[in-house]
């Protein structure tokens, strides 16, 4: 009996030996081993063995955020577990006092991971309380440079500020800040308001511009129109003129064709007479002359020059020209 007594606790302190002695670390995990209270090595991912009660795992301070409901709090607990994983902490609003001493509601997103466990266990006491106290510090000397316009329009400048300071100083805890994002940036309620106002007269502004530009390209485009209307009816005028006057000369031409005709018929029919041509031609426009003194209602006399007389005793001699007329 005694033997078998023996044996069970040979057996419990070996498995309770073997509980403590073998660690399975999952990946991206990992533990800081001291032995005796002094640092002794860092557990890799998968079996690793240790001593029982001279090996113990270190524990360190790890942040969390429980939600209930619609509520959430932040939770900060001790483990021996180290995540090498990329981590965010989301920190809660806080008032922040620009350049232009507008008190500003700012809250700031913190993208880290842990790539030294040595020195993130050893170098400081509580990682994340640390990396919050002095992301809100670093954030309000940050935005204490700029006024309250910068703030709201140079987001990305602001963040990279962020990331380089943080990341300087959370080297010597081993601890690589990827980047920083700033969430919301809330002015006070008055400031709001001015910038809304501001924004519609912006607006506006901006409208009246662009009316004032359209009244003016349709004045441009009415007056070039008007311009354009004269410059085609000047045109028209003038292609009128030159058709009429084309016209005119057709007709003189034409005129001047059917009195050379006239004349060149008059010409060989004198030509078989024994008339001169040239007084025939005189007698011709005499005659002509005298019926448009003689026109009239009134009765008139005309006086005759005696050199006239023999043009007109040869008008008997165009009855020869014509013979039964």
């Amino acid at each position: 009996m005694e033997i078998w007594t023996t044996l069970g606790v040979i057996v419990l302190l070996v498995i309770i030996l073997l509980a403590n002695g073998i660690k399975v670390v999952p990946q991206s995990e990992t533990r800081v081993i001291e032995r005796l209270g002094k640092f002794h090595s860092v557990l890799p991912a998968g079996l690793n063995i240790i001593w029982p009660f001279i090996d113990k795992p270190k524990r360190i301070y790890t942040r969390q955020i429980i939600t209930n409901g619609r509520f959430s709090h932040v939770s900060v607990s001790t483990t021996t577990v180290i995540d090498l994983r990329e981590q965010v902490y989301d920190f809660p609003s806080q008032q922040v006092i620009t350049k232009d001493n507008v008190t500003t509601e700012i809250n700031a997103l913190l993208y880290f991971q842990i790539v030294d466990p040595k020195k993130s266990v050893y170098e400081i006491d509580n990682l994340p309380n640390a990396i919050e106290k002095l992301t809100q510090t670093s954030l309000r000397n940050v935005i204490g440079e700029l006024e309250l316009d910068e703030t709201l329009t140079s987001r990305d400048t602001i963040n990279s500020k962020l990331q380089a300071i943080l990341d300087d100083a959370t080297n010597k805890w081993g601890v690589k800040v990827n980047r920083v994002e700033l969430q919301d940036i809330t002015p006070p309620e008055s400031v709001r308001e001015a910038m809304e106002k501001q924004m519609q007269a912006e607006r506006n502004r901006r409208a009246e511009i662009l009316n004032a530009e359209g009244e003016k390209k349709s004045l441009i485009l009415r007056s070039e129109g008007e311009k354009q209307s004269r410059i085609n009816a000047a045109e028209a005028s003038k292609q009128s003129e030159i058709l009429q006057a084309e016209g005119e000369a057709k007709a003189k031409i034409l005129q001047a064709e059917a009195e050379a005709e006239a004349i060149r018929r008059v010409a060989e029919a004198v030509a078989q007479s024994k008339t001169d041509p040239a007084t025939y031609m005189l007698a011709v426009k005499y005659i002509e002359a005298l019926s448009q003194m003689t026109e009239g209602a009134d009765g008139k006399t005309v006086f005759i020059p005696y050199e006239a007389s023999s043009v007109l005793s040869s008008i008997g001699s165009i009855k020869t020209l014509f013979p039964g007329k």
